[in-house]
């Protein structure tokens, strides 16, 4: 979904931002499917086992080797390929899948109940081809996670955005891995060691920034806006329903202040105004869906607040100077300039 940001100052401003974020709880598995198979999962049912007194997770799923796709809980299809990161900000239901249908099994009949003595491994599936994936969880009470202002997808892919910051991502968790496997006693394996959750956490930060570079609103204090008294209801109202015909007499009715207040906010921490920051967030969206989904351009238009196709089209082509249809097929293209990785 991300493509990396253009302006040094935004990606130093992205940079600060996550380098405060408060990550813990990390706790690893390993997945073995072979086509065909379909995996439900609800992280949010045991993330008090995994963390106690947490009420939702963090989970995030490196594609090893392979191929799956992610269904989150707006039933968007997402694919993924051999070095993508799924990342499910909210610990919302999801099933991965492979290519080929099969009946949905719930990931807690393959695995034993946490606490896990050992890095558990998941292995399900038939006779066809074989996806690995490595999977972690984390626990954190960071806005950015608040699955009330949906900053984030339910669900989503990141195409890192080079070879070496995958490798990266991918050693990294093996390490984890090699560090926590022979760990046994402890209450949560996964927390005995420091490097257990430092890595994830750094895996974590990593995609985010690859996924948020692509925001038109991260130079202009849009993670800053999450913690405003006065935007953060506004932006919550709007990421929950961005298809709604929103007028700037509603929007400052759920914030609970006057127009002119809610004005001058979004121009003074956004830099805009209220429906021109809708139409933007609404450009965002759209652009992940053509990225790393199936969905067509028409649904796509009315699923972020467009009657029409040629409406939404147009709006596209002004916002990334291309219509979506190419914008889309250009994405898909190989780079000529990335040499091919075995």
């Amino acid at each position: 979904m991300s493509n990396a940001t253009g302006s040094p100052h935004a990606a130093s401003v992205l940079d600060a931002a996550l380098d405060q974020l408060r990550l813990e709880g990390a706790i690893f598995f390993r997945s073995e499917f072979t086509d065909p198979f379909a995996i439900d999962s609800n992280p949010s049912a045991i993330a008090d086992a995994i963390h106690p007194g947490a009420e939702r997770v963090l989970l995030f799923h490196i594609v090893a080797s392979g191929r799956c796709s992610v269904t989150g809980a707006d039933g968007v299809r997402h694919l993924a390929h051999e070095g993508d990161v799924i990342v499910l900000p909210y610990g919302d239901h999801h099933t991965l899948a492979g290519d080929s249908p099969a009946e949905c099994v719930p990931i807690l009949t393959l695995l034993e109940p946490p606490p896990w003595p050992n890095i558990p491994v998941v292995e399900h599936g038939g006779s066809g081809t074989a996806t690995s994936l490595v999977c972690g969880y984390l626990v954190s009470d960071d806005p950015l996670f608040d699955p009330q202002m949906r900053v984030f997808p339910s669900a989503f892919v990141v195409q890192l955005p080079d070879p070496s910051s995958a490798r990266w991502v991918e050693a990294s968790v093996q390490y984890a891995m090699q560090e926590t496997a022979g760990t046994v006693g402890a209450t949560s394996p996964a927390l005995a060691r420091p490097i257990a959750t430092r890595l994830p956490e750094l895996v974590v930060i990593e995609v985010l920034k690859a996924h948020l570079a692509a925001s038109p609103l991260v130079e202009v204090g849009w993670l800053a806006a999450l913690r405003d008294p006065v935007l953060a209801p506004a932006l919550a109202m709007l990421h929950q329903e961005p298809q709604r015909r929103w007028t700037v007499t509603e929007i400052a009715a759920g914030a609970a202040v006057s127009r002119s207040v809610l004005d001058e906010r979004f121009r003074h921490v956004l830099g805009r105004s209220p429906i021109r920051y809708l139409a933007d967030w609404r450009m965002h969206l759209a652009q992940g869906l053509l990225a790393t989904t199936d969905v067509t351009v028409f649904a796509i238009a009315r699923q972020v607040g467009y009657e029409s196709e040629f409406a939404f089209s147009r709006a596209f082509k002004r916002a990334r100077g291309t219509p979506p249809s190419h914008w889309r097929a250009a994405r898909r293209q190989p780079d000529p300039q990335q040499p091919e990785t075995a």
